[in-house]
């Protein structure tokens, strides 16, 4: 009887023993799971992926206020971080996904096309009216079926995700800035509750005890999301095409970057072979090329065929960027110079590099007449009425009225200008925080 009893015992205990050794196993099953759906993180100090409170899902918040605060005493508690919700968890994870995967639209055998002479990436944010009016202006390109067009959002829209899967005259691939204020809402690099409000004096956050009290910047103003994003997804991209696209693994092209509120000729991929090859023959020392700056003649007569070479300026020579694999390797030497420089801009961050960090100043070879125009008359530095409808009227006027000059036959250099003394543009701010810094010089590590 009392052998029966104690080996009954000894059963009920195997039992228990294997139950908890199952829920055990199963949770690390799970975690395991997350993990490898997760997207990659920051992974040097001071800058670490953090677990969020919303699930297993590793988070971007980094909190600097035990270093940079220890000896300041708050004056109210800080708030709480808030949960990631799981909405914001599956978008995360299906933006890493579809960065992983990678495919491929409007080409035959996916896994052995190759890009031709060209690859265009576009930037697009949350403008569906003037991405729109793009996704028109491309239709109408002669020879883009040749052109590898890449998709760079920063923004999970149904109506953006429609626009891009609607477009079927090119080879396209859709990718996702995966440090977005939509997927961070309420940590960093989106906009943290704890941190600091924009115009308070830093003698005053360091009592109150905010996160980034430490770091104001040039102006003594703190970070705002909304304005760092921009140079946060154009740094991104730049590492991604280049070194994370499988299909360019091999490409020994150009790569041209533009902005979803640009508006491009009918002639421009004609027109830009033929600016490369002159540039392989007459313009060797011509660093990038450029699509085109800000003014545009109201007549194309004589000067639709000419091109110059200038010393490339961020204020005309933004639109249209085409970089080879050489001068993005020269861009990521300056990797510190460009993630550290005070100014939101991406575009001004590249000009103080030519001044200060580049071998030399960039040359650019620029067409006297733009193939490539800007629509856009809002946004991030506007607060006037979006007038897309009306921008892109202005200029299929102004190339229907010169269509006869479309198209040039050959190119001449029409003058080449001194280089002459560059100054470093004036800095904007808004690029001060040490977060930012970190975050910025890790995205050639992250997948």
């Amino acid at each position: 009887m009392r052998f029966r009893i104690y080996k009954r015992k000894v059963l009920i205990l195997t039992l228990v023993v294997a139950a908890c050794g199952f829920v055990l196993w199963n949770s690390n099953g799970r975690q395991r799971k997350n993990e490898v759906l997760a997207p990659p993180l920051p992974d040097s100090d001071p800058v670490r992926g953090a677990v969020g409170r919303g699930g297993d899902h590793p988070a971007v918040s980094v909190d600097l206020r035990r270093v940079s605060n220890e000896s300041a005493v708050p004056l109210v508690p800080a708030a709480p971080q808030p949960e990631a919700d799981n909405l914001t968890l599956r978008y995360r994870s299906l933006v890493y996904q579809l960065n992983f995967d990678q495919t491929l639209r409007n080409v035959e055998k996916a896994g052995s096309w190759s890009p031709r002479e060209l690859v265009l990436v576009v930037q697009v944010h949350n403008r569906p009216e003037y991405l729109r009016l793009l996704l028109d202006s491309l239709r109408k390109v002669q020879g883009i079926d040749d052109v590898l067009v890449i998709f760079s959002l920063d923004y999970w829209s149904t109506e953006i995700n429609q626009l891009v899967a609607g477009v079927d005259f090119c080879p396209v691939l859709q990718v996702f800035f995966p440090f977005s204020i939509q997927l961070y809402p309420n940590e960093f690099p989106g906009s943290d509750p704890r941190d600091c409000p924009r115009d308070l004096e830093k003698k005053a956050a360091l009592k109150m005890g905010c996160i980034n009290a430490e770091y104001p910047d040039s102006f003594g103003h703190y970070r705002e999301a909304k304005f760092s994003q921009t140079k946060h997804h154009w740094w991104w991209k730049l590492h991604f095409v280049w070194e994370r696209v499988k299909v360019l693994r091999d490409y020994a092209g150009l790569i041209l970057f533009i902005e979803e509120d640009h508006y491009l000729a009918p002639d421009f991929y004609q027109v830009f072979k033929k600016m490369w090859k002159l540039r392989q023959q007459e313009c060797p020392e011509c660093d990038v090329l450029s699509l085109g700056t800000y003014t545009a003649s109201g007549s194309f007569y004589g000067i639709a065929d000419k091109v110059d070479v200038k010393t490339w300026k961020s204020t005309e020579h933004n639109m249209g960027l085409a970089l080879t694999r050489e001068a993005y390797q020269k861009l990521i030497d300056c990797t510190d110079t460009f993630c550290t420089y005070d100014d939101y801009n991406w575009d001004w961050t590249l000009q103080y590099l030519t001044v200060s960090c580049l071998p030399r100043f960039w040359k650019v070879l620029v067409p006297q007449v733009p193939r490539i125009f800007h629509a856009g008359d809002c946004g991030m530095h506007h607060k006037k009425t979006c007038r897309p409808s009306t921008q892109s009227a202005q200029i299929e006027s102004l190339l229907s009225s010169n269509k006869q000059y479309l198209f040039p036959e050959t190119l001449i250099i029409n003058q080449k200008f001194a280089t002459g003394a560059l100054s470093a543009p004036k800095k904007n701010g808004g690029w001060g925080d040490i977060r930012d810094h970190e975050l910025c010089k890790s995205y050639r590590r992250l997948q």
